[in-house]
């Protein structure tokens, strides 16, 4: 087993807020892997949090890396800007600069070889070969989000020790290597088999998962851990913000978008996503510098109708515990669905 879990449980990497230095502690004293998110954050940003990590616990945890996206359709990017400015007039902001930025990842991925952090996942894209080998010499192991069988053999020949293979239930970002409409929309149990047959790497399972069952079921497709990110929300030590933490109580549903970041992702339906997701370009990281002030103000008023609010299908499941204990109710509970996988069997 690559990874060397004492528990099966992996906490994806959040990046905007809910990742935090204690969630990913935590995760990793439990015996399952916690995960810090690089994205948005300077890197000596990153090498304080990987330090305070290493403050709180002894266990392997990992770093997620966003490697920089294409270039967008400014004449589509002008149009959307457009469009959002009764926004910025509603919150007394003005729009953000539609940039394009790189987020540093090659620095960080630098700082993630120097500190010897055990894990480094890459999310939206490849590593490049020379990234792969400073990590590999550092001892880490290398993982690349996928989200289709074409993402999974790419990532195989860069050099990936593991895939974490997202279905399209999952909640945040899409992670794969193409952002098309429609590319990657696998369901996971699809995804798993599919990828299985295309490659022989480890496979770590990511998308709607939620519960001790969905972590054996992902099992029995041939995963080694389930990553989840949605079940971790509610928790104590996740930096999820009030008015996200309300909202995962209210019955929602949830749609892919590209309204707040100009890269699909899942959350919650409310007023923003649903006026602007159909006028929404293919403009990574430009729309989420765009859109920055907008939710910015509507997080500091507590308003859920115009912020984004990751969450994958089940977050219906998602409760309200310490990191550790859900660590270890995740892994009991999937251990006794793997004993007993029909109700009343024995």
């Amino acid at each position: 087993m690559v990874l060397g879990l004492r528990r099966p449980v992996v906490q994806a990497p959040m990046a905007g807020g809910p990742s935090t230095v204690e969630l990913a502690a935590a995760v990793s004293g439990a015996g399952g892997l916690g995960f810090l998110a690089a994205g948005y954050r300077t890197p000596d940003a990153v090498r304080e949090e990987v330090r305070a990590v290493r403050a709180r616990t002894r266990e392997r945890f990992g770093v997620n890396v966003f490697v920089p996206g294409p270039p967008a359709d400014e004449g589509a990017l002008r149009r959307y800007a457009e469009r959002l400015r009764p926004e910025a007039r509603r919150w007394g902001v003005d729009l953000g600069e539609p940039r394009a930025d790189d987020d540093a990842w090659e620095a960080k991925v630098a700082v993630l070889a120097e500190e010897r952090v055990p894990v480094v996942s890459f999310t939206f894209g490849l590593p490049r070969p020379d990234m792969v080998a400073a990590l590999h010499d550092a001892d880490a192991t290398v993982l690349v989000t996928v989200t289709s069988p074409e993402d999974a053999l790419a990532a195989r020949d860069a050099g990936a020790d593991a895939l974490v293979v997202q279905g399209v239930e999952a909640g945040g970002h899409r992670g794969g290597l193409r952002d098309e409409d429609g590319a990657g929309e696998y369901g996971l149990l699809p995804l798993l088999r599919l990828v299985a047959r295309a490659v022989d790497l480890p496979m770590v399972a990511a998308g709607g998962i939620v519960d001790g069952p969905s972590v054996a079921a992902v099992l029995v497709a041939g995963a080694e851990a389930a990553q989840l990110g949605t079940a971790f929300l509610l928790c104590p030590e996740a930096g999820t913000g009030a008015a996200h933490r309300a909202a995962l109580g209210a019955g929602r549903p949830t749609a892919l978008t590209r309204a707040f970041s100009g890269r699909r992702a899942r959350g919650l339906v409310n007023r923003f996503l649903a006026e602007h997701t159909a006028a929404a370009p293919a403009a990574y990281p430009h729309v989420h510098h765009l859109t920055t002030p907008l939710r910015a103000a509507a997080r500091q008023a507590g308003d859920p109708e115009a912020i984004s609010m990751w969450a994958g299908q089940a977050y219906a499941l998602a409760e309200a515990l310490p990191a550790g204990e859900l660590v270890a109710r995740l892994a009991d509970d999937a251990a006794a669905a793997l004993a007993h996988p029909r109700p009343g069997a024995s």
